[in-house]
């Protein structure tokens, strides 16, 4: 696993999360972090504040003893762990690889047994909450992991979150990152329906906000996504847009089946989303599913 001294760590994937986790990281830990990207440009950012840059997986996997991934799913981790010039090729033996990406369950998993027989140590440790946070060091951090492992990794993802939680052993960390973001994609679906309710019954949509927010409907999807992004209507592109909440739903959706539960709640706000992409709305940020609902029933 990890050495006594400070180890000499990885990061892969320099995106919206990624960059600002790993600039975290270099700032906050005391010995060398070797990083990667297909993007010179995001690699620049983090050379400059102070990081190594690595020409390849490889390069990363060779040098580092522990290795975080940020990466869009599981198929880009696959690839990175196990593709040509790959993490499993070029590690040492000992080393441990922490994955930040959400992918689904059984993809942890197998991947964590297939690292297992060469050596190679998995956690994996999905992020919640913003962009901003990421920024901040502030992140919720859940971790799938032995442990005697997850005490030798906290330190570490300690430097990107101020809440890290262990879930359990391995998978654990994308059960609970899976059920957090179905919960909320739902939850702003239904915000979102009920405000165009409210708007269309003589209420301004401010006042139901502010109303709500003081009694039991209220929630951290009101105060973030209601607040800043459905009442202005505003939804930047380059944030979390539709295309995303449906890969992480439908990891969700077959986590609920693979347990023997119909998630019906989940598959009707994939349904939201899906219409979402299909109308235009693919590259904005998600909540913008309110300017769909407010369309379709006008």
């Amino acid at each position: 696993m990890m050495q006594q001294t400070s180890p000499t760590l990885g990061f892969i994937g320099l995106g919206v999360m990624g960059g600002p986790m790993c600039l975290n990281v270099v700032k906050k830990h005391p010995a060398p972090v070797i990083a990667f990207d297909l993007s010179e440009t995001a690699l620049d950012e983090v050379v400059q504040a102070g990081a190594r840059r690595a020409a390849s997986i490889a390069e990363v996997a060779a040098g580092a003893d522990v290795i975080f991934l940020s990466l869009p799913g599981g198929k880009q981790v696959e690839a990175v762990c196990f593709g040509e010039g790959g993490i499993a090729s070029a590690a040492r033996p000992g080393i441990t690889v922490v994955d930040l990406s959400t992918t689904a369950v059984a993809e942890a998993r197998a991947i964590a047994a297939k690292l297992g027989a060469a050596g190679v140590y998995f956690v994996d440790a999905p992020v919640a909450r913003t962009r901003q946070a990421a920024q901040a060091g502030t992140l919720s951090i859940m971790v799938g992991a032995e442990p005697e492992l997850f005490a030798q990794v906290e330190p570490l993802l300690r430097y990107m979150g101020s809440d890290v939680t262990h879930c359990g052993g391995t998978g654990g960390g994308q059960v609970v990152k899976l059920i957090n973001n179905a919960l909320l994609f739902e939850h702003v679906a239904a915000l979102a329906e009920m405000m165009v309710v409210a708007e269309r019954a003589g209420v301004a949509p401010a006042t139901l906000l502010e109303a709500v927010s003081k009694g039991s409907g209220d929630s951290f999807a009101l105060r973030n996504h209601g607040l800043k992004a459905m009442l202005p209507r505003e939804f930047p592109e380059r944030s979390f847009p539709p295309a995303y909440v449906l890969k992480d739903l439908g990891y969700a959706i077959e986590l609920a089946k693979s347990c023997g539960v119909e998630p019906k709640m989940s598959a009707t706000a994939e349904g939201y989303y899906t219409a979402a992409v299909e109308a235009g709305f693919g590259a904005k940020y998600f909540p913008s599913i309110i300017e769909l609902i407010d369309r379709r029933g006008s």
